[in-house]
């Protein structure tokens, strides 16, 4: 083999090679610098190999990616035996572990679960199953004005079908007199007091180290008070509950906070039999120590709310629990506040909490997301203290793996370019539904002579005179500067490989990720299948009905 004939098939091996790690799209930069390091000397004519190596990027990145493989089989199989070496991913083992843990999941029923949820709710899964122990699904719900009245169930259901193993529920608004009798224990112990400021003078006094003018009043005044705001004879809505810390404290957020304050809201829960209630620093600190919580995993944001309940627990002697607090996650394009997706549901932005442009578990899972495909994505994130992104390329690419096999295809033709082939006879096209696995089975069509079909507009756009192209498992065609015309069916050439159906196939929409739509025609063996599919060189859709699908990802 000459050189220029050993160039040539390096350029196509590195070409197809990295094309097929790659999700079927080759680098050119990746490619040079594999095709250098095998040849050295071509760097003093590197414009030339690089219009070289593109046009081989060019060809083999318009193949599918079951082209790519066959070809890569048929004349590279090397480069499919040597499989990248998986990096295994564990967590961290937690800290101070005797024996089995008691951890939880505090989600508000402000509406259903999101992809943020996943997080918290599948790491804290995962420490109970290697510990043993019970995994507490606790609905915090002491804000009547932030509920959801269906979130109860929904939230329930979310975490159910991510195979996440609650072993209690409870719901935090069934224990009000839990948080009162522990309220007036404080107050007794000189720990905690009623303040009727104003807002701003109660900030300004933090601020400024110094004490509200209602921190040392007597202690049979103050549960005086408390039981007056709790059984609502002070029909005041400004009176709340502090509990006092360091006001010298050097984070102003940690100094005396706030613990109780007056909602008038009927509680979709409770109704009118509770006015005052503790917000979260509060009832949080009170129910980790009930329900023996042994190790609490939460965001780099709650570090304040940390310090703040550590005050509950040294002042009732309690042993601390075993605190991580891991980097935030900011999830790009993604919709994640239950409060703008209420009000957008309301006003019919949304159709609701499944619309595709959510991100609701519940939308993801209805666009064709697998429940495995969040486990695997947050342990393989890990653990740690640092701030990071949430790729979706990742997650796509994770996901695919779990619905590719189980996957048929088919052709779907969006931007469609009606053509009639000019003297083409009757043939049959006979296309695999799986790639390389005929006892999948096959779509079969009967093809009339001058058939016309429609094309993707894009795969047919700026051709040249004479260039020749190949519908996918059918026959070759060729344009002639004028009309399409039969081109015979020599499969020797590689050709680029276009997708095709018959003309009086069925209109078909593809309702994308941010909510527009891809028009066009599905073949129609594709008509009544339902689940998630593969429309070839287009997307994974979960198909819906007989006339729309779900876009999901490449």
């Amino acid at each position: 083999m000459n050189l220029v004939n050993s160039l040539n098939t390096d350029i196509e091996r590195a070409v197809l090679k990295n094309a097929i790690e790659h999700d079927g799209k080759a680098d050119l930069k990746s490619v040079i610098n594999k095709i250098l390091g095998s040849f050295p000397e071509l760097r003093t004519s590197i414009k030339s190999l690089m219009g070289e190596i593109n046009s081989y990027i060019e060809r083999i990145n318009s193949l599918t990616q079951e082209e790519q493989m066959d070809l890569a089989k048929e004349k590279y199989g090397d480069i499919l035996v040597v499989e990248k070496k998986r990096e295994e991913h564990h967590l961290p083992d937690l800290k101070n572990v005797r024996g089995k843990v008691v951890m939880r999941l505090a989600p508000s029923p402000s509406g259903p679960l999101h992809l943020g949820h996943s997080r918290m709710l599948i790491l804290n899964d995962e420490y109970v199953k290697r510990y043993g122990g019970d995994l507490i699904l606790r609905i915090e719900d002491t804000n009547p004005n932030n509920i959801y009245p269906q979130a109860y169930e929904m939230i329930q259901e979310d975490v159910r079908w991510l195979d996440v193993n609650f072993t209690k529920f409870i719901i935090q608004s069934e224990r009000m007199e839990i948080y009162y009798g522990r309220a007036k224990e404080l107050i007794e112990m000189g720990k905690a007091y009623i303040c009727k400021c104003k807002v701003e003078d109660f900030k300004k006094d933090l601020i400024a180290s110094r004490a509200c003018p209602h921190r040392d009043l007597p202690t049979n005044l103050m549960l005086e008070q408390f039981e007056e705001i709790v059984n609502g004879e002070d029909r005041d809505i400004s009176p709340v509950l502090v509990i006092k810390t360091d006001l010298h404290h050097p984070n102003p957020a940690v100094r005396d906070w706030i613990a109780f304050r007056v909602i008038e809201t009927p509680h979709p829960h409770t109704g009118r039999k509770y006015r005052f209630y503790p917000l979260m620093n509060f009832s949080v600190a009170i129910d980790d120590h009930e329900l023996r919580l042994t190790h609490v995993i939460r965001g780099m944001d709650h570090l304040n709310n940390t310090e703040r309940q550590r005050y509950i627990f040294k002042y009732f002697r309690w042993e601390v629990p075993e605190y991580f607090h891991y980097g935030l996650i900011n999830i790009g394009d993604a919709i994640l506040s239950t409060t703008t997706m209420r009000k957008g549901i309301e006003a019919g932005e949304f159709v609701g909490w499944d619309d595709v442009r959510l991100a609701t578990l519940l939308a993801l899972r209805r666009r064709g997301y697998q429940k495995e495909t969040f486990r695997k994505y947050w342990i393989d994130s890990g653990l740690n203290d640092v701030n990071s992104d949430f790729s979706w390329e990742i997650f796509n690419s994770m996901n695919r793996q779990f619905i590719d096999h189980g996957a048929d295809r088919y052709f779907f033709i969006h931007n469609p370019v009606l053509v009639k082939i000019e003297g083409s006879p009757e043939s049959i096209g006979k296309i695999p539904l799986y790639p390389n696995e005929p006892d999948r089975g096959f779509r079969q069509y009967s093809v009339e002579s001058d058939q016309e079909f429609y094309l993707q507009k894009l795969d047919i756009k700026d051709l040249k005179k004479g260039e020749t192209l190949r519908l996918k498992d059918l026959y070759n065609i060729q344009f002639n500067g004028e009309q399409w015309e039969y081109a015979g069916n020599d499969t020797s050439i590689r050709r680029k490989i276009i997708h095709w159906v018959k003309k009086d196939s069925p209109e078909f929409e593809v309702i994308k990720p941010d909510g527009t739509k891809d028009h066009g025609f599905i073949e129609e063996r594709g008509v009544h299948t339902r689940g998630i599919l593969q429309f070839e060189r287009y997307s994974f859709v979960n198909k819906i009905s007989d006339s729309y699908a779900l876009y999901l990802h490449k």
